[in-house]
């Protein structure tokens, strides 16, 4: 197993996530034990040593079932993750209550879920905390001067019950360092430890993923990985894009180039793997028991495999179309959104974090289609259209 040093810590470079468990058929999000509990084991006995998880995971039994496990080992053998859902959690009226897939749940106060979580997880501290699912719609919350959550898990990280602090981001490059720069002026001492992103060799693209890697590195803020396979999309490709990448190395699996190409990210921390079959781990613990990333001439092999999957429309951000907008659009910001969504569901749901967090007049549906800007782009892009196409897929979700 590959490791990295994290200040005083060594950490395996594959981590293993718990969002995706084997699940007991037709039990909705019901853990298999019998099978989780193989794979666990199996990914600790072979170095594994970064346990990540988080309050809502697997209808909440996630937590539990993680730390039951991992109680039969020495507290200081393994590093343990988990994450504050503040993205489905308000205060109104003085009162904490939930949202979105945890609405039907009774309100808790950041204080009440950090002991339930380090009750549930059977744990004396975590050493590594997030602020799950940082994004526009979650902005209000995460810096709110009256909540005060950092503020409060700084607070425990005092204390000796958070080792580390982070947060985990499904936002836009520019809202990523417009926060990060808030957390600094707003504790100027005491910054957020490591990052966790979405991050693949299709988003980085098409997601910011590179944009938003550039930032963290630029702040110094180590990088840990989730949806390195782009929530299976990247495991089995067209079958024109296999025989690329078979062709350059034959004994090599689809999945193993997206793990080895975050290998080659020298600010890449943990790559999490949401890992549910034996066969899976014991593959991925395969390629990370050796140094082997993608070489310049491969990462361009993977530009080529993934090119006809990404169909984009051809915005290079010259921003000409934005001056004579009368709706003051930032049409290539909605353009790169656009690219995000027509590709799948699951870029969909994501995008969702950010368009929840923009105003009505923000949103492609604002567009009066009066073909100014169309008029201005170098690329002749049919802007008014591509709003339109735009807003019929945001209808559709």
């Amino acid at each position: 197993m590959l490791y990295k040093p994290f200040q005083d810590l060594n950490l395996s470079i594959l981590g293993m996530g718990n969002m995706r468990l084997p699940k007991v058929e037709g039990q909705g999000e019901k853990i298999d034990e019998a099978k989780a509990w193989a794979i666990i084991e199996y990914a600790y006995d072979h170095g594994v040593n970064y346990f990540d998880t988080a309050y809502r995971y697997h209808g909440g039994e996630s937590e539990t079932f993680i730390g039951k496990v991992l109680s039969q080992y020495p507290r200081s053998s393994f590093y343990l993750a988990t994450k504050i859902p503040g993205q489905m959690m308000e205060y109104k009226d003085g009162k904490y209550n939930f949202t979105g897939l945890l609405a039907a749940r009774p309100g808790r106060s950041p204080s009440e879920l950090f002991e339930e979580q380090l009750e549930k997880c059977a744990v004396d501290y975590f050493d590594f905390y997030l602020l799950h699912c940082f994004c526009e719609s979650a902005w209000d919350f995460y810096t709110s001067e009256e909540i005060n959550v950092v503020g409060f898990l700084l607070e425990q990280k005092k204390k000796g019950y958070i080792r580390h602090l982070g947060f985990s981001a499904h936002c836009r490059a520019d809202t990523l360092d417009k926060f990060i720069n808030w957390s600094k002026s707003r504790f100027p001492e005491e910054c957020f430890d490591f990052a966790q992103i979405q991050l693949n060799y299709m988003d980085w693209t098409l997601q910011e993923a590179g944009k938003k890697y550039d930032i963290l590195t630029g702040h110094g803020i180590p990088v840990m990985v989730m949806e390195p396979c782009r929530c299976g999309r990247l495991v089995r490709l067209s079958p024109e894009a296999e025989a690329l990448l078979k062709k350059a190395r034959p004994n090599d699996s689809v999945p193993s180039w997206a793990f080895r190409f975050l290998q080659s990210l020298p600010n890449v921390q943990v790559v999490l793997s949401g890992m549910s079959t034996l066969e899976q781990i014991t593959e991925n613990i395969a390629v990370f028991s050796k140094n082997d990333p993608v070489t310049p001439e491969e990462r361009q092999l993977l530009d080529e495999a993934i090119k006809p999957l990404l169909n984009l429309v051809p915005c290079t951000a010259c921003r000409y179309c934005c001056e004579g907008c009368p709706q003051n659009l930032d049409i290539p910001k909605l353009i790169s959104m656009y690219n995000d969504a027509k590709q799948d569901s699951f870029s969909l749901l994501v995008l969702g974090f950010t368009l929840g967090g923009m105003k009505e007049a923000e949103l492609p549906s604002s567009c009066i289609g009066c073909g100014a800007c169309a008029k201005q782009c170098p690329q002749e892009i049919d802007i008014p259209g591509i709003m339109q196409n735009f807003t019929e897929l945001l209808g559709k979700k």
